[in-house]
């Protein structure tokens, strides 16, 4: 439905994104109003969320009867290119992927704010870490019917929840089973319903069961729990939080069990040239994208009596880097805000890098499979450069040769 651009904003000095509606030559004046109105609340809805997994909103403007929406920039790529390219993920990355975004959508439920729409291709990974979910292009508050159609699918077909494809009940519950339906995808490197057309894929996940999880290990009774059918028995969203918490802290991925564990809840890029009107904004040249690796997580608090027993066993322990170069990846089409047929590839809109290093830790033989060193190039700041210090005692061994030969010459000469 947009362009996303990179620009950079002269009055701050800083790199942003904006965000352009594409308006269809076609549409007739009711159409083209009703792009304009829900591209200003996407811009009203991202804005009241105050959430590191979702991006931060500058300023939404008009120009020449077009909205513009400007965020936050971050370059990365979404879920779903890094499962196209590397396979499917490990159940601990998936598992910390899927605690960053339930951490998105229970901040957007506290305001009344329903996403409708999680998907991989709205899943923004950066390099150095931060997990973004974009586009709330079509997000809702709770009780405004506004801009939806009787009889309309609201979302993506393979990752709409059964309520919703029925035109029943939906509320922050269906966003879980969406969330699911996309931790699915990224631990199976498939999607839970695919039938090849529009009806047969809404008919199935209204009706049958997902094929079971053949990769998702520990991840397993979480997503069994969020693809329930009845959203009434659903996985709630603190339990699926916790139970995510576990898997991800736990070296060997350890299953969930029964309890309640202790845990914190806290497009190809054109250059071309700015809007009119009184922004000082100018775009700059096209960039490519990196691949991705997830930031690190927060210890989690002090366990209580009640699990201080297992304390021991759930402690974080990094998993490190494999060995030896990846061979960097390409770019690809439909990245960015919005849908991945629509969006240019080459730019995200998303928040900027963290600071603090790749999530899993140092370097070393036990990565998790699934991700290349070209992810991990995030250096910390005290590790020391080892071949500039070579390269001073080089030098420094050379002038001490040319020094021990000028004294020779010298004493044979004169001697």
């Amino acid at each position: 439905m947009g362009t996303v651009w990179r620009a950079f904003d002269r009055s701050l000095g800083r790199d942003v994104a904006v965000k352009e509606i594409r308006q269809d030559p076609g549409l007739n004046p009711v159409q083209r109003r009703e792009l304009r109105e829900r591209m200003l609340r996407e811009g009203r809805m991202a804005a009241r969320i105050a959430h590191p997994s979702v991006a931060t909103i500058h300023d939404a403007i008009e120009v020449d009867g077009s909205p513009w929406i400007i965020m936050e920039l971050v370059e990365g790529r979404s879920l779903e290119q890094v499962i196209d390219e590397e396979g499917p993920l490990p159940p601990r990355l998936v598992a910390e992927i899927g605690y960053d975004l339930l951490g998105a959508l229970r901040a957007a439920h506290a305001r009344g704010i329903l996403h409708r729409d999680v998907k991989p291709s709205n899943v923004l990974l950066t390099r150095t870490g931060r997990v973004v979910l974009t586009d709330f292009g079509i997000a809702k508050a709770a009780g405004d019917i506004a801009l939806t159609q009787t009889g309309m699918v609201i979302g993506s077909p393979g990752y709409t929840a059964p309520e919703r494809a029925r035109g029943e009940h939906a509320g922050p519950e269906s966003d879980l089973w969406s969330l699911g339906a996309t931790l699915y995808f990224a631990v199976e490197g498939r999607p839970a319903y695919e039938r090849g057309s529009l009806s047969a894929t809404l008919s199935a996940l209204m009706t049958e069961t997902a094929d079971p999880p053949t990769q998702a290990g520990p991840l397993r009774p979480i997503l069994d729990g969020m693809l329930e059918k009845d959203h009434r028995a659903r996985l709630t969203a603190e339990r699926a939080s916790a139970m995510l918490r576990i898997v991800a802290d736990t070296p060997t991925g350890g299953t969930p069990t029964g309890g309640t564990p202790t845990a914190s809840v806290p497009q190809e890029e054109k250059t071309a040239p700015p809007p009119d009107g009184d922004r000082t904004m100018m775009i700059v040249r096209p960039h490519d994208d990196p691949r991705v690796s997830p930031v690190p997580r927060p210890s989690p608090p002090p366990a209580g009596p009640e699990d201080s027993a297992a304390s021991d066993e759930d402690e974080v322990t990094a998993p490190r880097r494999l060995p030896g170069p990846r061979r960097p990846l390409p770019p690809r089409p439909g990245m960015g805000l919005g849908h991945a047929a629509d969006q240019p590839s080459g730019l995200s809109a998303m928040g900027p890098a963290a600071s603090d290093g790749a999530r899993f830790g140092e370097q070393g033989p036990d990565r998790p499979h699934g991700l290349g060193t070209d992810l991990f190039s995030v250096q910390s700041p005290s590790t020391p450069d080892t071949s500039a210090r070579v390269r001073v005692l080089l030098v420094a061994a050379a002038a001490f040769a040319a020094f021990i030969v000028l004294v020779i010459v010298i004493v044979t000469a004169y001697g």
